[in-house]
């Protein structure tokens, strides 16, 4: 079997054990500063829609081509 990728095993387990995906879960786990808190980031009011719609696309959120600002904050709050 293949060495595993997930850079943050911990958080991916904990994602699987919500109920995400393998695929969602890996994604997610093996973002930059995965399961890091507290750090210096914005609040997503602050970003650019570009920013909110790149952030969307690495955690796997459908539909987000079609959403606005607004709508993509909500989604990454909520996801």
């Amino acid at each position: 079997m293949a060495k595993s990728r997930i850079k943050n095993e911990e958080q991916y387990e904990a994602l699987r054990e919500k109920g995400y995906s393998k695929e969602k879960s890996a994604r997610i786990a093996n973002t930059p500063d995965s399961g890091k808190k507290g750090g210096e980031a914005k609040p997503y009011e602050e970003w650019t829609k570009e920013e909110l719609y790149t952030q969307a696309k690495n955690v796997g959120i459908n539909g987000r081509s079609k959403m606005n600002k607004d709508e993509l904050i909500h989604a990454l709050r909520n996801n």
